[in-house]
């Protein structure tokens, strides 16, 4: 008789070396591999950051697994989600999550370049642009021989400024733009989002713990937006002990992923 996860796993349609992580959500579970690229907590944070209203239309910019549309769908109240990714395999395992959780009217996943994602989607398409985007430039920081795990850590397809520009194109007149980053990239960020005309409206820091430096920043800006941005308390990770602050614990509990 085979027991519960060898059920799970096979309505999931596993593929070698894959597995299925509860999100602890709505009953929702996702396909990852850990030989490919693993969602983390930035994920996590960025969907608790993000909101989509009623009606309105999300696309999420190198999707990977499709965990940041998954996730939206179950805490949000948008009409539809939209993934965009450039690795086939990515996109494909997206794909079989999506139809595992039975979102498929919900959530679409879509195999394409970023820098070409207003010519896929056409301008002014949608209501809210998400993005947890390669943190490093070029050989910034430490190389991983696993072309996967390259392509998402550093600037190898899409540099930030193709993915400003293209959501410059892509959002509708005071659309919402939210990305995850490194804050040694803020002036960058800062200066190309406001040349690309989405003001920059919103903007909290992560710290590790509360005497270290943030290692995370979650932005939100607004397409056409008038200069003005809202600076939240910062977000610390980490207690001097090591145990998760209360507050990050609520985080997750509020967006129902799992600490990991």
């Amino acid at each position: 008789m085979m027991n519960n996860q060898e059920i799970q796993a096979g309505q999931a349609d596993l593929r070698e070396g894959e597995r299925l992580d509860d999100l602890q959500i709505n009953g929702y579970e996702i396909i990852q591999h850990p030989g490919r690229f693993c969602f983390g907590m930035d994920a996590v944070l960025l969907s608790a950051f993000v909101k989509v209203k009623p009606g309105e239309r999300a696309l999420d910019l190198g999707t990977g697994t499709g965990i940041l549309p998954i996730l939206l769908e179950a805490k949000n109240r948008g009409e539809h989600y939209t993934g965009l990714e450039i690795q086939e395999e990515s996109a494909e395992m997206a794909r079989r999550s999506v139809r595992h959780n039975h979102l498929e009217e919900k959530v679409e996943i879509v195999t394409g370049d970023i820098k070409e994602a207003s010519r896929i989607f056409g301008a002014a398409s949608f209501e809210v642009i998400t993005t947890n985007p390669p943190y490093m430039i070029g050989t910034h920081g430490l190389k991983n021989d696993k072309e996967a795990l390259v392509i998402a850590r550093h600037e190898v397809l899409c540099t930030l400024e193709d993915i400003l520009r293209e959501s410059a194109r892509i959002l509708k007149p005071k659309g919402r733009f939210y990305m995850i980053h490194r804050p040694f990239r803020l002036p960058e960020i800062l200066s190309r989002m406001m040349a690309y005309g989405i003001e920059p409206k919103r903007m909290r820091l992560v710290y590790p713990h509360i005497d270290k430096e943030p290692n995370m920043v979650l932005i939100e800006g607004l397409r056409g937006g008038r200069p003005r941005m809202q600076v939240e308390p910062p977000l610390i990770v980490y207690e001097k002990d090591g145990r998760y602050t209360e507050e990050l614990l609520r985080v997750y509990g509020m967006d129902g992923a799992s600490l990991g």
